[in-house]
């Protein structure tokens, strides 16, 4: 995969360069942060382009640090990885922190997201750990919340709007679409269908009039 104007060299001078900035706390004798990011680097743009390859609106194989929503994306995948693979936990969060300063999200290193997902507006996103389907797409102030300890289940193609949230004990059905402003709590989505606020804190399903991941994926 490309990585436009500076190449991986660039990139990893970059993130380390971001990461001294914002926490400026070295320790005498500790390795240099760019070691522990280069050791997973390769593994994390790879991940990275599974889902710029799956986004319709982005050419292929290309990644630019720069689209907010992509390096949005690079930051999680870098924090992850390294964290799956025994990285530094202090590096780890350190990279959660920044992607958290400069795209107004939450989202933990440990959650496991999907290996597809897109990011519509990267502000005020707060993911728990919950079970999460392929073909995620989350729009800005979207939130996916435990309840006393329990975390939705998220099907394959689900979609939320801008200010939605699934929150508690919900399982929620391959292809279902939460509108704006609608809030599924401890309640169950069958999929295949739009999910309305409706009267009393209840949830009217309608039918879908169209496939919206087709105007956003490549499947």
């Amino acid at each position: 995969m490309e990585i436009v104007r500076i190449g991986r060299q660039g990139l990893l001078d970059y993130v380390a360069a971001q990461l001294a900035s914002f926490f400026p706390d070295a320790r005498p004798g500790s390795p240099p942060v760019a070691a522990h990011i280069e050791a997973h680097l390769d593994r994390a743009l790879q991940r990275t382009g599974v889902c710029i390859n799956a986004v319709r609106a982005w050419q292929q194989d290309r990644f630019d640090y720069l689209h907010s929503t992509q390096y949005c994306t690079f930051l999680y995948f870098l924090a992850n990885t390294m964290r799956r693979n025994g990285g530094d936990i202090d590096v780890c969060t350190k990279l959660f922190l920044l992607n958290k300063a400069l795209n107004g999200i939450d989202l933990f290193y440990d959650i496991a997201m999907p290996d597809v997902f897109f990011i519509g507006h990267s502000v005020g996103i707060v993911l728990a750990k919950a079970s999460y389907g392929n073909y995620l797409v989350l729009y800005q102030n979207s939130t996916v919340g435990k309840n006393h300890g329990v975390a939705p289940v998220i099907g394959e193609g689900v979609v939320l709007y801008p200010n939605s949230a699934i929150i508690g004990r919900c399982h929620v059905g391959d292809g279902s679409v939460v509108s704006q402003g609608t809030s599924v709590i401890n309640q169950n989505v069958p999929g295949q269908c739009v999910v309305y606020a409706g009267q009393a804190g209840a949830l009217v399903f309608k039918p879908p009039g169209r496939d919206v991941l087709d105007d956003i994926f490549r499947r």
